[in-house]
């Protein structure tokens, strides 16, 4: 008979995550190819696995039957915020809301940690990912009215604690993020407001 799904809390380097993270660098690299001049799947590895260790982060999988079929991670953003990274359903369970329920239990451990908020970035040619979180209490931390092509980064927010989000101060943390990102790419391709940097 069946079993439930259920979520597991595993290291970012468990093999039971290799699906996850083999799906992953796949689809980056679809999507984007080499549009940072280098490949897109190298972000899977831009951070050490301590990073999304216990207490500072968080690896979970959602198995179905011992087998994972969604899952996703965090780290540590600041003192109060957790980041969410590595958001993933396999491709043979899509359009199920799995995405939606790691999202919930990834907000859910971020609580029972201590944070107040969460915070996440997604790329331009993610749609589904930009109307998760818009449809799931997400801020967005960009310009609503430009195209997606102009963001580039799309970050989004969300209270954790029943107090309104500090917009300002996300803002400013997430803009200081981006520059440090942008500044470690081999060949930045940058969005609205800023100079581009071309092979």
């Amino acid at each position: 008979m069946p079993q439930p799904d259920e979520f597991r809390y595993v290291a970012a380097d468990d093999p039971l995550a290799l699906p996850l993270l083999t799906e992953l660098a796949e689809e980056y690299d679809a999507r984007y190819g080499d549009a940072w001049g280098e490949p897109a799947s190298t972000e899977i590895n831009r951070y050490p696995v301590a990073e999304f260790a216990p207490p500072h982060g968080a690896f979970v999988l959602l198995l179905r039957d011992g087998v994972p079929i969604a899952g996703g991670a965090f780290k540590t953003f600041d003192p109060d915020t957790t980041e969410l990274k590595r958001i993933w359903t396999s491709k043979h369970h899509r359009r199920q809301g799995l995405a939606r329920r790691v999202v919930a239990e990834l907000e859910d451990e971020s609580r029972r940690r201590g944070f107040a908020r969460v915070y996440l970035t997604t790329g331009p040619r993610q749609p589904e990912a930009q109307r998760l979180y818009a449809e799931t209490g997400y801020t967005p931390l960009f310009d609503t009215t430009l195209t997606a092509e102009e963001v580039v980064i799309h970050g989004f927010a969300k209270s954790l604690s029943g107090q309104p989000l500090d917009i300002e101060d996300i803002r400013r943390r997430h803009d200081e993020s981006l520059e440090h990102f942008y500044a470690a790419l081999p060949n930045r391709r940058l969005g609205a407001g800023r100079s581009e940097v071309t092979a």
